[in-house]
């Protein structure tokens, strides 16, 4: 995974002034975008789509400052068809406008090249297991919320502090299959997983096929597959959140597993009154590498 996403790094360059293919690009690498993506966000720091944008506007100031072409002209040799879209983009990563910079020369932000390099440490024992699970359902109550990497997301909280007690009970006793418990569940996330893009999340359980649903819920079907699941133990939701970390720099690359497309479910095994700290099963869907 680290060769693959320092020959992705190169064939960034190879694009800059030209259509990016991301899709394409994973196919040559022989892995699948929607993992490409998201090891890239994990391990960078940033989305995929923001260090393309950071490079090609680095660059593009050399052309912006040397003055050999007018602006329109670098606008598209770098993609965008007007000069309102390329000033747009050049003003977000560099903080002014392309004439600014080139009547003073400045201010220009450089974003410089990334290059991946694996350090395991080993560290840290992750106590997990690979699970091959039939069809199933995710049943509960779902709310639209922008994800947050770090830290309680306010916006989870106030959806499930809304429902009544007695419906934790009730979607607690209509729970059948693994994972076991009250479920949070993440879906229909971002490929890039940016700071602050919409996800669905749903506070629910998980229900076999053929039990039947009271009216009311929302329904997520989840298709059989296998799953790695990753048991943490700690203060809560911080050692969730670096375990999450930690699989993208480590178990990931260490093992013969790929992330696939679907929800990411947390199943809160034991908790704390004030759920400071919990044991948790971290659910990730994933496939042969």
């Amino acid at each position: 995974m680290i060769s693959a996403l320092n020959r992705l790094v190169d064939l960034v360059e190879e694009g800059l002034t030209g259509d990016f293919d991301v899709k394409d690009v994973a196919r040559r690498l022989g892995t699948t975008e929607y993992h490409l993506r998201r090891m890239f966000s994990s391990l960078a720091g940033m989305p995929l789509s923001e260090y393309v944008r950071r490079r090609r506007m680095t660059v593009a100031a050399a052309d912006v400052v040397r003055g050999e072409q007018d602006l329109l002209s670098v606008a598209v040799r770098y993609g965008y068809g007007s000069t309102e879209a390329f000033g747009r983009a050049f003003r977000a990563v560099h903080g002014a406008g392309p004439g600014e910079v080139r009547r003073a020369g400045g201010p220009l932000r450089t974003q410089p090249q990334l290059r991946f390099r694996l350090i395991v440490e080993g560290s840290e024992r992750m106590d997990t297991r690979i699970v091959e699970h039939p069809g199933f359902r995710l049943v509960g109550h779902t709310v639209r919320v922008p994800l947050v990497h770090h830290g309680i997301n306010p916006h989870i909280r106030q959806h499930i502090t809304a429902l009544p007690a007695e419906e934790h009970l009730r979607l607690k006793a209509l729970g059948d299959t693994e994972p076991a418990g009250l479920l949070a569940v993440s879906d229909d996330l971002d490929p890039d997983r940016a700071e602050g893009s919409e996800l669905t999340y749903l506070h629910g359980v998980a229900v076999s096929p053929d039990t039947p649903v009271p009216g009311g819920f929302e329904i997520i079907k989840v298709p059989a597959g296998r799953w790695v699941v990753i048991r943490t133990a700690g203060p809560h939701p911080q050692t969730l959140q670096k375990t999450w970390a930690t699989t993208a720099t480590e178990w990931f690359p260490s093992n013969p597993w790929r992330l696939r497309p679907g929800p990411e479910i947390v199943a809160v095994l034991e908790h704390t009154d004030d759920f400071s700290t919990a044991t948790c099963e971290l659910w990730l869907p994933v496939e042969p590498a």
